[in-house]
């Protein structure tokens, strides 16, 4: 395994992470708790030590598992979770407000069976609280013990530098993937200037990156390649598979080549990496034995999109 240190931290993480939101149980299909407990084990067994949930993963259930999972391996592992997003009303409510994130904190605790949390991020924007008051719950929390850092999640440029201008960020975590390189536009240069880590999701773009999809498959609404991944569909799906075919010229597992193009672009700390079967995992940590070449990695962002 290759390590990397965030920034400004003690904290030295696995340069391929392990994301849990596939333990959910309600976005990508059912789950097997056994199974999933495994797979973080073999994580452990492949030199993962930084894993990242949140609590509104299957609504709380991912956090039940982790902690299940780490048990007794608490000062072995990087432990990350998010606050922000609630369910209200029934439906998904973005909010970032004190009083909101004192009982979030609380409630991951004791799911998580921790007395602390390594990294604690925003997990989306609130546009009904300043972000000033965001960050200074957050401070009160780094400050009673409850979390080591924190970080943000999901915020433009605009509202990354005003946080930032607030207080130090310790990380943004951002979808990255050869399917969607918004984070090149101007984010990734910022954080590297302000010193700021940057942790990838949406990395196999979904899981479309794999080369698993020879025609659009049809998923459920829950599901969250339907409706938070946009590459499974129309003209997405067909610029996906061009990307595919190019890969597949280089002759390596594709999860990995498109997993190596990330992790190697400048200022990347550390790629999450959704897995509910040791296979998975495995396959995923295989990634870091082998280097994309220079001619491989242009190549690749250079991949004609259009279909």
């Amino acid at each position: 395994m290759i390590y990397h240190q965030i920034p400004k931290t003690d904290l030295n993480v696995s340069t391929i992470a392990l994301g849990t939101w596939v333990f959910s149980g309600d976005s990508w299909g059912k789950i097997d708790e056994q199974e999933c407990i495994e797979a973080v084990s073999a994580a452990f067994d492949q030199g993962i030590n930084f894993i990242d949930t949140a609590p509104i993963y299957g609504h709380g259930q991912a956090e039940i598992i982790v902690g299940k999972a780490i048990k007794n391996k608490r000062d072995e592992i990087i432990l990350a979770t998010k606050c922000g997003l609630t369910w209200e009303g029934g439906r998904i409510t973005n909010n970032l407000t004190p009083s909101s994130i004192k009982c979030e904190i609380e409630d991951s605790l004791k799911r998580l069976q921790v007395d602390y949390i390594d990294l604690y991020q925003c997990h989306w924007p609130d546009q009904n609280t300043p972000i000033e008051q965001t960050l200074n719950a957050l401070a009160q929390l780094k400050q009673k013990g409850k979390i080591r850092y924190f970080g943000i999640s999901n915020f433009d440029i605009e509202l990354l530098k005003r946080a930032s201008d607030f207080t130090p960020i310790t990380t943004l975590q951002s979808q990255y993937s050869l399917l969607d390189r918004t984070v090149e536009q101007g984010t990734l240069s910022f954080c590297q200037s302000e010193g700021i880590g940057v942790l990838t999701y949406g990395s196999l773009g979904g899981g479309i990156l794999s080369g698993k999809y020879n025609s659009p498959p049809h998923f459920q609404k829950s599901d969250a390649r339907s409706f938070f991944y946009p590459f499974y569909k129309g003209e997405e799906f067909k610029k996906a598979r061009e990307i595919v075919r190019m890969m597949k010229e280089f002759g390596k597992p594709l999860n990995q080549i498109a997993l190596n193009w990330v992790r190697q672009q400048k200022g990347i700390t550390s790629v999450l990496v959704g897995c509910r079967t040791v296979e998975q995992v495995i396959q995923n940590t295989r990634s870091v034995t082998w280097d994309l070449t220079e001619d491989e990695l242009n190549r690749l962002s250079l991949c004609p999109v259009k279909a």
